[in-house]
């Protein structure tokens, strides 16, 4: 059975070991007709003024982008062999501006606070300013962390989003 926290901060410490340990993310979309699609990627998290935002670097795929324009909700699952998962449900939406780019490409370079991230040079070669490089800004407004010793699963939801 599933417990409701009142703040990020009750389970930030699960959340910031598991995504470091995990990694990868199944992100999860829906199409015009409601079908889900699902790939794999590395979204990078952090906290601002006590609450989860994530990014996502990422290449505006006709696909993404119309799934994302019909309905920007967007769910991020992460799970590991010893049965941890997070689940995060957010909205999605397109950032432009170059300090917002600057800023998620540092979190990438150095590690979020989750540990997690690489060098964006791999992908987008003309650095922060490449014409390819798109952000995604991940608002969640619902996350749950399950511990896998003993299934042990935490709720924590956002006020007004969603």
């Amino acid at each position: 059975m599933a417990s409701r926290v009142a703040s990020f901060a009750a389970i930030q410490g699960e959340f910031d070991a598991y995504l470091g340990d995990i990694g990868y993310a199944t992100m999860t979309t829906v199409d015009a007709k409601g079908r889900p699609r699902a790939r794999v990627l590395i979204a990078v998290w952090e906290t601002v003024d006590a609450r989860p935002v994530g990014w996502l670097a990422t290449y505006k795929t006709p696909v993404k982008a119309a799934h994302l324009a019909g309905n920007p909700h967007a769910t991020f699952s992460y799970w590991s062999p010893r049965q941890n998962a997070v689940a995060i449900d957010t909205v999605a939406e397109w950032v432009e501006d170059h300090e917002a780019k600057q800023h998620v490409w540092e979190l990438y370079r150095n590690g979020s606070p989750d540990r997690v991230g690489y060098d964006l040079g791999r992908y987008w070669r003309r650095g922060v300013t490449d014409p390819e490089l798109h952000v995604l800004r991940l608002t969640p407004w619902r996350i749950q962390v399950i511990r896998g010793t003993d299934l042990r699963s935490r709720i924590w939801r956002a006020d007004g989003i969603g």
